[in-house]
């Protein structure tokens, strides 16, 4: 199993991180599709090619083709979403709020599996990416949609414990490669 592997790169100073990736993949409540979708998302957001590598088959061996591709177009779409919308939000000059943003996002309208999966998603990506607009607009599509803060909670586990494994694995083999 991959995750087995991915568990035994990580260092022992970095024992936590060894735990919790075993805890919120191995023992998540998630439906599979939402949880294999999360961890794909997550590891194409982390930038880490180690955990994207070690984690991206057992994805697909999880997913629907159309859970995988749409879990690919989540990382993707947020990767551009959570720049646009953090920087306006950043910005001081509340004007940009009123500009029409002209970027297409046509796989949010239309993902091709069902909404609160593909929002489960762009929330967890948009947890790495630091785009606080996206997470609160992602979160209340969610909780109208009647999903539960841990359910969402999750997903945002799962974001935090892939990205910390890739900057310490990335980091480790700089520093020893």
């Amino acid at each position: 199993m991959a995750l087995d592997e991915l568990k035994s790169a990580i260092p022992d100073f970095a024992k936590d991180l060894k735990l919790n990736l075993g805890s919120v993949i191995g023992n998540s409540d998630l439906p599979q599709q939402q949880l294999w979708g999360t961890v794909l998302a997550c590891a194409i957001a982390s930038r880490s090619p180690r955990v994207l590598k070690e984690l991206e088959p057992e994805a697909k061996a999880n997913l629907s083709p159309e859970a995988y591709t749409a879990a690919k177009s989540a990382a993707a779409i947020m990767a551009m979403n959570n720049v646009y919308y953090r920087t306006r939000h950043l910005l001081s000059d509340p004007e940009y709020g009123n500009l029409r943003a002209g970027l297409r996002m046509n796989v949010i309208g239309n993902p091709g599996v069902e909404k609160v999966d593909f929002e489960l998603w762009s929330l967890a990506v948009s947890a790495i990416n630091g785009c606080g607009m996206c997470l609160d607009s992602h979160e209340q599509v969610l909780r109208k949609a009647g999903v539960d803060r841990e359910t969402i909670q999750e997903a945002f586990k799962i974001a935090a414990v892939l990205q910390a494994v890739g900057a310490t694995l990335d980091s480790e083999a700089v520093l020893n490669g």
